[in-house]
């Protein structure tokens, strides 16, 4: 696995001030900047090291921003955080086309807070800027361009001697600020038993909190309890269009069975989503969330017969925009060597313990999934036919985040992508 790391020392084209600028170095700022906003992140990364000039170049908040608004044109980044075969790993591999992704290589990214944080949770990636959570002592948060490897610990809130934390992390366009919302659920004394103290299962024997810290300020913001009761699953909040959200049962309006619940990260009030009218849910099957272009999605896994059935909100937050966009067929992929690997940490929390969870559209419009605990494949829906996709270097137990990699800054807040 090769150690993706861009602060090693690299031989460096001496490219002195007053030196005549040639080739891409005389091109107009404009023209210059439209070529470097083509290219990938890594490619960005390394033509720091050309001279002076491009990466200077590099820093330019221009840059930053017309980079970040050719994203919708690329394919994503995929970051893996895997448990096998060592715990706690970051990696990642760039997606270059349907057919040469296999050629690819996984490198390594480092965490340069590792040491404070050994264990953690990947809550969410928005607009180049990953948001971690500390798993095991449940407090510390931190900012990450694993990129830039610009970083930030954001501060500690208040602890209870038994709690639950639900993290998001999101941005919107209208306030022009990111945002991470942390809700903590605490165990309250049972009455009846004044020694014992009842573990959360429902909102009727948990007190909450809700602190929402915009980045750039330094201090969280209590606004009160949760109306709902949200589990606690590895993936963190699916972040969409303004809004962080999760999966709960049973609504202020009493809605049976699972019910899906928003965050808005500009007036900062939790509001109920009109789901589509899938009645299969009700039956025992599941439903997870996605990202699809922009749109919220829900999937919906049928566990007698294997099929999935994607259900898309062309216009946000109206019932009558629901579509079922595709339903694929029984020949789901699946892999005997997959059942050789027992679950770990990674992925005991994960949602509804998925055997499919599907994690974007490509731009060729095949569909990429993840499936039996960390594998991945390719499903191109005119052909009905799947591929399984390896890159070189790939962890054996992984759960996949789908990334823009990006030059964003955590302090320097710009005109983020939806």
């Amino acid at each position: 696995m090769m150690d993706f790391n861009m602060e090693k020392p690299t031989k460096k084209r001496d490219c002195k001030e007053d030196e005549h600028r040639s080739g891409i170095d005389s091109l107009p700022d404009e023209i210059a900047l439209d070529i470097f906003s083509r290219l990938s992140v890594t490619s960005l990364m390394q033509s720091r090291f050309v001279c002076r000039y491009w990466k200077n170049f590099s820093f330019d908040q221009n840059l930053v921003s017309l980079h970040l608004s050719q994203a919708g044109k690329r394919d994503p980044l995929l970051i893996f955080h895997s448990d096998f075969p060592i715990r706690n790993q970051l990696c990642f591999a760039e997606l270059f086309g349907t057919d040469a992704a296999a050629e690819g290589i996984v490198k390594k990214i480092s965490t340069p807070f590792s040491a404070s944080m050994p264990e953690f949770t990947v809550v969410g990636s928005c607009n180049g800027l990953l948001c971690l959570f500390d798993s095991l002592y449940k407090d510390a948060v931190y900012i990450y361009n694993p990129f830039t490897r610009d970083y930030k610990e954001l501060p500690k809130t208040r602890q209870y001697d038994e709690e639950t934390v639900v993290c998001g992390f999101g941005y919107h366009p209208e306030t022009n600020q990111y945002k991470v919302i942390k809700i903590v659920y605490y165990w309250i004394v049972n009455f009846g038993y004044p020694r014992a103290r009842s573990r959360i299962r429902t909102s009727h024997n948990s007190k909450s909190e809700v602190f929402v810290l915009s980045l750039g300020g330094n201090a969280w913001r209590n606004i009160g309890e949760a109306p709902y009761f949200i589990q606690r699953r590895s993936q963190g909040a699916l972040f969409t269009c303004g809004r962080l959200h999760w999966q709960t049962r049973g609504g202020s309006k009493n809605v049976r069975g699972l019910v899906i619940i928003s965050f808005d990260l500009a007036d900062e009030k939790f509001h109920e989503v009109p789901r589509p009218d899938f009645s299969c849910v009700a039956d025992g099957h599941t439903y997870h969330l996605a990202n699809l272009k922009g749109c919220l999605s829900a999937i919906v896994y049928k566990y007698g017969s294997k099929e999935l059935e994607i259900w898309v909100m062309k216009e946000y937050n109206v019932q009558e925009s629901w579509i079922k966009e595709f339903k694929i067929g029984a020949n789901l992929p699946d892999s005997p060597s997959t059942n050789l690997l027992q679950p770990v940490r990674i992925w005991r929390s994960s949602v509804h313990r998925a055997l499919v969870r599907i994690l974007c559209i490509l731009e060729n419009g095949k569909i990429l999934m993840e499936y039996s605990a960390g594998k991945l494949a390719l499903y191109d829906v005119l052909s009905g036919r799947y591929k399984d996709i390896t890159f070189k270097g790939m962890p054996s137990v992984f759960q996949t985040v789908v990334h823009v990699g990006s030059l964003n800054q955590i302090d320097v807040p710009i005109i983020g992508n939806m």
